[in-house]
């Protein structure tokens, strides 16, 4: 049966006839009428089924009729019968129609199984998402998803569906964009240095000494500055004093937190991106975290429809997000 709404309009019924190479053909709408009408051996009941009115169905039968040159019904007590130019018409109509929708639904279908291009900041990839990329494709075996690293404005028309950013940058009006999880951040090192970057004091609580060699990028390389802003410690002095020692400086993020599990100087570490390693004891956070003002976002070229592949990803980056 087929189901999809068509408007109540003699230009759209009785629109030009179609042309399938030589041939000439009676238009789409009014054949998608007398299909039903000789289906349903009734006018009003094809009426009905494609949202319609009588007479808007009885214009569109009487003019495929008028375009093959001869009756396609006979008209019997309220009911209308096929007469044998009508069958030999319904055939092929109805047989068409169904070969239609089967294209359109394996259509619908190739559309579904497309893979999403979602592009994601270097070190949310490796160091959170992909840790976790086996849950997500356990729970939606059907969709598939190919991730690839990118930071900064994302070239739509480069055929990316989707992007996980921080938003540090302004990414357009367009853009429709969902927050995730704000960024934490805070101080880490590597547990067996840290009576050599942090001193303790009576009340139990860390301060950043003075010589740390602090690990800087160039990627985010006002991080230092920014958690500087936002702390409420008081180490603003000591960060200044640090910043003039002997300080490491990567060409991007995810080296800095490497270099600080390596144990060679302090890194600022978002909280999100040092979960795992701070649950496996390879990192410590003496000074815990604090927000800086920035949060990630899902970003897409246009809203995305309830229920569909982008929805559902979004569901679950929320979840596991806000779980951190």
């Amino acid at each position: 049966m087929i189901s999809q709404d068509i408007g109540d309009s003699d230009s759209q019924i009785e629109a030009m006839p179609a042309q399938v190479g030589a041939q000439r053909l009676p238009s789409l709408l009014a054949l998608r009428c007398f299909e039903a009408a000789a289906r349903l051996e009734s006018f009003s009941r094809a009426a009905d089924e494609l949202h319609l009115t009588h007479g808007a169905v009885s214009r569109a039968v009487r003019s495929v009729e008028q375009e093959l040159g001869t009756p396609l019904f006979e008209r019997r007590n309220r009911r209308v019968f096929l007469n044998d130019h009508g069958r030999v018409l319904f055939e092929g109509v109805h047989a068409g129609l169904a070969q239609m929708a089967r294209a359109a639904d394996a259509v619908r279908q190739r559309v579904a199984r497309r893979a999403l291009l979602l592009s994601c900041e270097p070190t949310l990839l490796m160091r959170w998402l992909i840790p976790r990329w086996g849950e997500f494709q356990a729970q939606h075996p059907d969709i598939t998803v190919h991730l690839v690293a990118g930071g900064g404005a994302v070239d739509w028309g480069s055929g990316m569906d989707l992007a996980i950013r921080r938003n540090d940058f302004d990414w357009g009006r367009s853009t429709h964009a969902v927050p995730l999880c704000a960024e934490q951040i805070g101080p880490v090192c590597q547990p067996q240095k840290l009576a050599q970057f942090f001193d303790q004091g009576l009340d139990g609580r860390y301060a950043l000494r003075s010589d740390a060699p602090l690990l800087q990028s160039k990627t985010r390389a006002h991080a230092w500055d920014d958690w500087q802003k936002n702390t409420l410690n008081g180490q603003e002095c000591l960060v200044y004093q640090a910043q003039a020692a002997s300080n490491l400086i990567f060409e991007h993020f995810y080296l800095s937190l490497q270099a600080a599990g390596a144990g060679l100087g302090v890194a600022m570490g978002p909280q999100l991106l040092v979960r795992d390693e701070l649950e496996a004891g390879r990192l410590l956070a003496p000074l815990g975290f604090v927000a800086d003002g920035s949060q990630y976002c899902l970003l897409a070229s246009a809203a995305w429809a309830p229920g569909s592949a982008q929805q559902k990803l979004c569901d679950w980056l929320l979840q596991r997000m806000r779980e951190a």
